[in-house]
């Protein structure tokens, strides 16, 4: 009779998912005598009637209770016929349970039978020394309970034994359903907790695989699994489709910002002892788990790169120094650098642009007085890189972002400022700026204006000097405003000193983006066509004031942030260029017709690629009688000077003697390349 009930229940189940649900609800209705029948408990356990991780919780109120000895007959036969004798359940499953009798094991004088089963249940994980950290390696957290620890333990050994199995999509999907009804996905606190200890075991497991104090053959294996793990669950918890996206992709962000406070903690308390191998795998892992395409999550989904962009942002190496090296190869990843500037409406743009400018200015401070200890010259060169895949790839995000990234820039790292300049849209064809008499003025392209995704007047950041300008370019109100622009150039002593300069480069270059772009307007109000002269109107008197009143070196960083407009052929560009031009004609200064030399000099002899703004800015002060350029004594101040200067010129006028070098080609070879 027994077997055709249950028989009809197991036919009923199958027609029906709700069945052991509506089982569940019944049994515990039932009197607690009826509740702790062994043979009934067994068979509904056994054959699956029952939501295993709802009965266990029950079992542990019994446990807990006044009939504790019958419960506990009832623990020990379950666990050796469902768990140990025929594994229909998982110890997972029946994780709270399994607390419990290995709480009653350790008690003195327990029974030997008990101490036995709980051997045995351990003894079934793999043997996987390779999924264990080594004893004391990584201690309990205040206000974290064995119990708990004990069962990720459980819920990561139970994993690593599915992880490859046939059919494994399957198995992955119990296993999700396993996790849930056990209650480690019911809030962001539990799930955060819950991968910070399996991100603490796999680190340790890591380390500790190596020989001697990090050093030697590292196994990943541990960490491997975590990744695959992290990707798993947060492709099957929610609902199926567009509707449960945001539920899986905030668990994988609950996952990573896990990830991420231990790795402070550790970085935090090893400081130069701390390895980054272990959490470049994780991390790694991850981002190629979910560049596998599945309609559930995948890396093309921008929640997912938002959450990674996140993680790199909280770990940048301001933050953390010494994850600096694999923070930058994970930002410029196959599976993550394309794919966050290929995101629609350019929505990853700013994300990349925030977590470059981050690096830059973390190298900045070594950068400024060009002394590399060999990490950060290592570390430029991985920079560099990095923007060299971009000027080749994605050559428009460097056109749109110019401003923050030389923004960002030191001084100093003149190639690295040139490559970011050199960008051009890849639908454009670049003149050649060695053509005689080429009319830059006359190119369609010089009165289309370029991208500026800045906003040039809130970058100044003081809203009433924003303002005073505004006012002092339409009346020439207050009189007061360019000795208060000189004013605000200044950083405090204090500041000075941390920033290692006196002149705040930052406000500088929005100031003169800004006044610039308001220039540009106010021509392109009277006509169609930018024209050649710029030098009436209010913007041109602030510069030719600023150009003359600041000292050297508010002066050298003025030059080059208007040097820092020359670019690909738009109206910027020529406007910029016709700005130092006319400065150099106009200044009655040597000094200052120097410094305009040396900012176009300084960017012309390093190596390619030079910006095409550049190129033509400097043929023209050489070639046009009307800058006399030959005349200046700062030309001929020194025999090595005079030599670079006629070779220069001979490549600019083609005039190349035998046996030299051609800088025309050189040059010309940098443009096209770029």
């Amino acid at each position: 009779g027994v077997g055709v009930y249950l028989g009809l229940l197991k036919s009923c189940k199958q027609m029906n998912e709700k069945v052991p649900r509506e089982l569940t609800k019944l049994y515990g209705s039932l009197s607690e005598e009826q509740q702790l029948n062994r043979d009934l408990a067994e068979l509904l356990v056994g054959s699956r009637l029952l939501l295993v991780p709802e009965f266990d919780a029950l079992l542990v109120k019994h446990l807990q209770g006044p009939r504790f000895a019958h419960a506990l007959e009832l623990a020990v036969q379950l666990i050796r016929q469902c768990v140990v004798a025929k594994p229909v359940v998982s110890p997972l499953e029946m994780a709270g349970t399994l607390d419990v009798l290995s709480k009653v094991a350790s008690r003195p004088g327990a029974p030997e039978a008990i101490q036995q089963l709980i051997e045995r249940v351990r003894s079934m994980f793999p043997a996987k020394d390779a999924m264990k950290a080594p004893p004391g390696a990584v201690p309990a957290r205040k206000g974290e309970s064995d119990g708990l620890r004990q069962r990720v333990i459980m819920l990561f050994d139970e994993w690593t034994r599915i992880i490859d199995a046939p059919a494994g999509m399957k198995y992955h999907a119990s296993f999700a359903q396993q996790v849930q009804q056990s209650g480690f996905l019911k809030d962001d606190e539990t799930v955060e907790h819950m991968f910070g200890i399996l991100t603490e075991i796999c680190v340790a497991h890591c380390l500790s695989s190596a020989s001697g104090a990090g050093q030697g053959q590292f196994s990943f294996v541990a960490v491997d699994a975590l990744s695959r793990l992290i990707v798993m669950l947060s492709r099957f918890v929610g609902e199926r489709g567009a509707s449960g996206m945001s539920v899986r992709a905030g668990l994988l962000a609950r996952a990573l910002s896990a990830a991420t406070t231990v790795l402070h903690r550790h970085a935090s308390e090893r400081n130069i002892a701390f390895n980054s191998r272990p959490y470049f795998r994780l991390f790694a892992g991850i981002l190629h788990e979910l560049s596998i395409p599945d309609p559930q999550l995948d890396s093309s989904n921008f929640a997912v790169l938002t959450a990674f962009a996140g993680l790199l942002q909280a770990t940048q190496p301001s933050r953390v120094p010494v994850f600096c090296f694999a923070w930058l190869e994970l930002v410029s990843h196959r599976h993550f650098m394309p794919k966050l500037l290929l995101a629609p409406n350019q929505k990853g743009w700013s994300l990349l642009e925030r977590l470059l400018t981050a690096i830059l200015r973390f190298m900045e401070p070594q950068l400024r007085n060009a002394e590399l200890s060999d990490p950060i010259r290592l570390l430029y060169r991985g920079v560099l890189r990095v923007l060299l895949v971009l000027l080749h790839d994605f050559p428009e995000f460097l056109c749109d972002h110019h401003f923050m990234l030389c923004d960002a820039i030191p001084s100093s790292c003149v190639q690295m400022r040139n490559l970011v300049l050199s960008a051009f849209p890849r639908n454009m064809r670049l003149p050649d700026p060695f053509t005689p008499n080429l009319k830059v003025d006359l190119l369609p392209e010089i009165s289309q204006a370029p991208r500026i995704v800045v906003d040039a007047g809130a970058a100044i950041g003081d809203t009433q000097l924003r303002a005073d300008i505004d006012k002092y370019l339409k009346s020439r109100m207050p009189a007061t405003l360019l000795q208060d622009l000189k004013s605000h150039f200044l950083y405090s002593p204090t500041d000075a000193a941390a920033n290692g300069c006196r002149y705040n480069m930052h406000l500088i270059n929005a100031v003169v983006l800004y006044i610039g772009m308001q220039a540009i307007q106010q021509l392109h109000n009277k006509t169609s066509q930018l024209p050649v002269q710029v030098n009436q109107g209010v913007p041109m008197e602030i510069f030719l004031w600023l150009v003359a009143e600041l000292d050297p070196e508010g002066r050298y960083m003025f030059l080059s942030s208007v040097a820092n407009q020359l670019r690909y052929p738009n109206n910027h560009t020529h406007y910029y260029s016709c700005v130092l031009l006319y400065l150099f004609s106009e200044s009655s200064q040597e000094l200052v017709k120097e410094q305009i030399t040396r900012v176009l000099l300084e960017r012309l002899i390093v190596n390619r690629p030079h910006p095409w703004g550049l190129l033509i800015t400097f043929i023209e002060l050489i070639k046009n009688p009307r800058y006399s350029f030959w005349s200046h004594s700062f030309t001929r101040c020194a025999p090595e000077i005079e030599r670079l200067f006629e070779s220069v010129a001979r490549s600019c006028m083609g005039a190349t003697k035998p046996g030299e070098e051609d800088l025309t080609s050189k040059i010309a070879a940098s443009t096209a390349s770029a």
